[in-house]
């Protein structure tokens, strides 16, 4: 896994591994070098103070924009894409975030057997607990249950190491309670985070995991616009993006994702692509 681009496979640490240090990546340790170097440039060198701020400033900026970019490994790993051994096996992972959705995801459960097909849920852990029964049919049709935080704030990638352990765990906490599965994976909300993020999903052993392209559903009801982006050189090794919670509605006032689904579901015969779970889809 580089430390530098995009990863394309990653392993959740053992309780072992977990307990160990957190490797910092390189783009960190870098920071902290520049901050040192332009400290030691402003308080040194005459005159240079301005130039250690804008240096200092420079690299918050370069930082922020990693944690807004949410396909970028720069704060640390980052699943885009399974593994290569995925390929030979024609898999996707189709992953479908923000519920369980009483309204929806019962209807995504149908579709996805008629087709033979598997998905993730990176699901709400709040939710979770308010559908239980819901929860435990996902898993229960061999699906997969992942951790997407306890309530998905919109201020979550602003939190410090407490906020983001706190989310975290009673997180997982609640999916294995109510599941009996303990997540592996985990995504932020809208894919955001900071720096603070990587040492927490270490202690806890979960692999951050992102896509390689999404639909937008969430905003956008027109369902061809969505499969257009999702099947843009879809192939294996691809993990994709949908929402049962959330989703935008077409113009018939139905879930945009119940539209959708049928199609890429489609697609993925066409294309003798088999679609699996995280958990399976990432082994090597």
């Amino acid at each position: 896994m580089g430390k530098s681009a995009p990863m394309s496979s990653a392993h959740a640490p053992t309780p072992a591994e977990s307990r160990e240090s957190w490797p910092w990546p390189t783009a960190i340790r870098a920071s902290a070098a520049w901050h040192v170097a332009a400290i030691g440039a402003g308080v040194l060198v005459p005159g240079a103070l301005p130039w250690a701020v804008g240096a200092i400033v420079l690299n918050h900026a370069l930082i922020t924009g990693a944690g807004l970019t949410p396909r970028s490994s720069l704060l640390g790993p980052n699943v885009t894409r399974l593994p290569e051994a995925a390929a030979a096996r024609r898999e996707v992972a189709i992953t479908i975030d923000d519920g369980p959705e009483p309204e929806v995801t019962p209807r995504v459960l149908d579709l996805l057997d008629a087709h033979g097909q598997r998905a993730t849920f990176f699901c709400i852990a709040e939710r979770v607990l308010a559908h239980p029964e819901l929860a435990r049919e996902i898993v229960a049709r061999g699906h997969s249950i992942q951790n997407h935080t306890a309530r998905h704030r919109h201020n979550f990638s602003f939190l410090g190491p407490s906020g983001f352990a706190a989310e975290i765990a009673r997180a997982q906490d609640i999916v294995s309670d109510v599941t009996g599965q303990r997540p592996t994976c985990f995504r932020a909300p809208a894919g955001l985070r900071n720096p603070f993020l990587e040492p927490v999903l270490h202690r806890l052993g979960l692999s951050l995991v992102s896509w390689t392209r999404r639909g937008f559903d969430t905003r956008e009801g027109d369902a061809a616009k969505v499969m257009a982006r999702l099947a843009r050189n879809l192939q294996a090794r691809d993990i994709l993006l949908l929402h049962d919670g959330n989703a935008a509605r077409t113009a018939a006032g139905q879930p945009v994702l119940l539209e959708v689904l049928p199609l890429l579901l489609e697609r993925l015969r066409a294309d003798g692509l088999r679609a699996v779970t995280l958990p399976e889809g990432m082994k090597p």
